[in-house]
């Protein structure tokens, strides 16, 4: 087999039976390509590579200037495709089973306050050309920050999951786990006036023969939803439009926000980690370190013993 078809094979189980997401698959794709053509380079291919090999590559990743995280992310796509060779019986041995990672950088997320959030909400309801523009980012807008929801699963999110005036809203997550969350009132009345106006589109749409998307947040382009790139440029939009630095603005630094300003008001950090869709509650921990650190500044800030 060539490198090529090992990675076909190692992203076709990934997906059958891990059920892998599309970004997850690209992004192991780009990883093992980038090892790929640095073995070719080398004279060397997956299936005759060593812990050398593999060692050597991240050396050369740290001297090109990648993030600890990025080389992180490397070598943990290595370790699994040379796992899944090792059990599909492809090589005899695994040579990236016993390589330390370089761990991840021991940053805390960025969050955002109260009243930037507020911004960011009241910028939605009056950035947009046409009322259908506002009324659909004041709906995405409220829908991210009452649910914590990744923005992937938010553009994606199903049409069917919004009708009935929902409490509660199911949302399909990485491998395809499915979780319930909450919503707000607010997130509510956004979302009832947004499928009034998604039903005065879809029965013009029908008569003029094209057909229903399945998707709340439909688009003309080929995946038929709003794409992440999209939002992304768009919250940055809505960030210059409400006064908040947008450097600081992304959509998930609106699910920062969401874990945070529950933990700060007595949420349990186990409901935080099931709202959040996190496979364990460790990844759901750092955001009691964010608390942590806002409270010490708070006392910097305002202690007078703390002044100089």
């Amino acid at each position: 087999m060539t490198d090529a078809q090992w990675i076909s094979a190692f992203l076709d189980a990934q997906a059958a039976e891990r059920g892998a997401a599309t970004n997850t698959q690209l992004a192991y794709a780009r990883d093992l390509r980038d090892f790929c053509d640095w073995l070719d380079r080398n004279g060397r291919g997956l299936p005759t590579a060593s812990r050398q090999d593999v060692e050597s590559y991240l050396v050369d990743c740290d001297a090109q200037g990648l993030s600890r995280a990025t080389r992180a992310r490397r070598l943990s796509a290595i370790k699994q495709i040379y796992r899944f060779a090792f059990e599909e019986g492809l090589r005899a041995d695994n040579p990236a089973v016993q390589i330390t990672g370089p761990g991840r950088d021991n940053r805390l997320p960025k969050t955002l306050s109260l009243d930037e959030v507020d911004r960011l909400l009241a910028a939605a309801e009056s950035f947009g050309k046409s009322p259908s523009d506002r009324q659909r980012d004041t709906c995405l807008m409220q829908l991210l920050y009452a649910t914590g929801m990744r923005v992937t699963e938010l553009v994606t999110l199903p049409v069917a999951a919004a009708r009935g005036d929902p409490r509660m809203l199911l949302i399909k997550g990485k491998g395809g786990k499915e979780r319930m969350v909450p919503l707000s009132p607010p997130a509510r009345d956004a979302l009832a006036v947004w499928l009034n106006t998604y039903d005065t589109q879809a029965e013009a749409d029908q008569a003029k023969g094209k057909p229903a998307s399945p998707f709340l947040f439909k688009s003309r382009g080929r995946d038929g939803h709003l794409t992440r790139h999209w939002f992304y440029k768009r919250i940055k939009d809505l960030a210059i439009s409400g006064g908040v630095d947008p450097d600081k603005v992304t959509p998930h630094t609106l699910r920062h926000a969401f874990a945070t300003h529950l933990l700060e008001n007595g949420a349990d950090l186990r409901a935080i980690q099931t709202f959040l869709g996190h496979a364990d509650v460790a990844t759901t921990e750092i955001y009691t370190h964010v608390l942590q650190e806002r409270l010490r500044e708070l006392v910097l800030e305002h202690h007078p013993l703390a002044q100089d």
